[in-house]
């Protein structure tokens, strides 16, 4: 069998997630017929993190596994040419047999984009708050989440009942970058909607609704709070998936809002 490593970028707007289902849009479904179309056999295709309906992706990567032996170049366009336009495969260069593109991943991170005004052009790739937020609150409140906790409270209640809640988050931080808000949040995996549920928490204490003391309590006892402010999925990106020896690049939105 021959592999293939993917860097692929992706709007997720209008698709059901990354994760093939039946009778639903996905973006790797969309990636599975481009590839039967191309090398005409089976290829199995399998990412680095299931984004949910709606989520963005700006570097994800899979691995395509198949019998049949092609250019890593040839299969890049050819990929290409066969996706849709909101889909495309940035690099694709031979993996080593041994490689997973989710279990051989250390580290990854997630840009969240909130937008300071009201934006036609930008409006699927950002939340738009109107209130106006205070930046050393939304600040402070991220350092809460900061290190290893139990995130109970910000993960989907219908998450595998077996499943540990218990997540070390490496980084986050907050980037203002004119009428954009950026919250990077990395780690080695996370919980369904938790950053979405982050980010919704970090914009209720910019608007001075809850303190640090409120979120603190969240990640020590089970609260429906974080549920009832999960931020939109337009505003959140699959930034990096991160392997043995790299590391993060400085915080660099995917748009411009002056």
């Amino acid at each position: 069998m021959n592999k293939y490593k993917l860097l692929i970028e992706y709007d997720g707007t209008g698709y059901s997630g990354w994760q093939a289902q039946k009778n639903a849009k996905s973006i790797q479904g969309a990636l599975i017929a481009a590839a039967k179309d191309l090398l005409d056999a089976p290829a199995d295709i399998q990412g680095a993190g299931r984004t949910d309906a709606g989520v963005h992706a700006l570097g994800q990567v899979a691995h395509l596994e198949t019998a049949v032996k092609i250019r890593p170049d040839a299969l890049r366009m050819g990929l290409n040419d066969r996706l849709p336009a909101s889909v495309h495969v940035l690099s694709a260069e031979t993996a080593h047999p041994r490689f997973h593109a989710r279990h051989s991943a250390i580290s990854r991170s997630y840009l969240y984009l909130i937008a300071k005004r009201r934006t036609a052009l930008a409006k699927k790739f950002v939340w738009w708050v109107k209130d106006p937020l205070d930046v050393k609150k939304m600040r402070q409140a991220i350092d809460v989440f900061r290190g290893f906790h139990d995130f109970a409270s910000f993960a989907d209640k219908r998450l595998d009942k077996e499943a540990s809640t218990k997540v070390d988050i490496e980084s986050i931080d907050l980037a203002v970058l004119d009428n954009l808000y950026a919250i990077r949040i990395a780690g080695s995996h996370f919980l369904w909607k938790m950053v979405r549920r982050i980010v919704g928490m970090t914009v209720e204490a910019g608007r001075g609704r809850v303190s640090l003391r409120d979120l603190e309590a969240m990640l020590n006892t089970f609260s429906d709070a974080p549920a009832r402010h999960t931020a939109p999925p337009s505003g959140l990106f699959l930034e990096k998936v991160l392997y043995e020896g790299e590391s993060l690049p400085a915080i660099r939105p995917p748009i411009h809002l002056a």
